[in-house]
């Protein structure tokens, strides 16, 4: 276990992916009727979460409408990049990290999270139900997780999920973990629209 902390926790929607993949801007996709990255931004803020958009420099014009952005700061890539400048942005600072490839996410899964947060802990994340390894973009990252992400990415290691695997992390299952599911291909957003659309709203 970490020396307790009492860090503030925020919300963080990361877009700053190139979507190579879904060949269309996975952030602006409208799953709920309106972007993903508005769903995601107003899911966390029905927890009181001051909540940030993490975007590439380059994108900045795209989210001229949310005052509350965190351009990459950082010399990294991927969504390293995305969490080390929040890191950066804001020292001392928890955050519930959301991608944006998460079509069907809903509020049961964070209350989930945010109620089993171990702020002892490195970070506090769902088990993925495909591999059974963390889920580092569904997650929240304390500032010593955080801290060791930024050791490995400077010593080479760009990758979240091998920082979550090498760290004392709180790992849940999550009883509604069909919400994990990424879209990041159009086969992918077709399905996630199919189930949708044959769903009820969540309350």
């Amino acid at each position: 276990m970490m020396e307790n902390n009492s860090a503030p926790l925020k919300g963080l929607v990361l877009c700053g992916g190139h979507s190579s993949r879904m060949q269309e801007n996975k952030s602006s996709i409208r799953y709920h009727g309106m972007p993903q990255w508005q769903y995601l931004v107003e899911l966390l803020q029905s927890f009181q979460l001051e909540t940030y958009l993490s975007c590439r420099v380059d994108q900045q014009q795209d989210f001229n409408s949310y005052p509350l952005l965190i351009p990459d700061s950082v010399p990294y890539g991927g969504p390293s990049a995305g969490l080390l400048s929040a890191r950066q942005y804001q020292p001392g600072t928890a955050w519930l990290v959301l991608a944006c490839d998460l079509p069907l996410i809903s509020r049961q899964s964070l209350e989930i999270l945010i109620n089993a947060r171990e702020k002892d802990c490195a970070a506090t994340a769902f088990r993925s139900p495909v591999n059974l390894m963390p889920e580092p973009l569904i997650a929240i990252w304390e500032p010593a997780g955080l801290d060791a992400l930024l050791e490995n990415v400077a010593a080479g290691k760009n990758c979240p999920r091998k920082t979550l695997l090498n760290t004392d992390i709180r790992l849940l299952d999550n009883r509604y973990y069909e919400e994990q599911y990424n879209a990041n291909t159009p086969a992918e957003k077709a399905e996630a629209v199919r189930q949708i659309s044959s769903q009820s709203p969540h309350p």
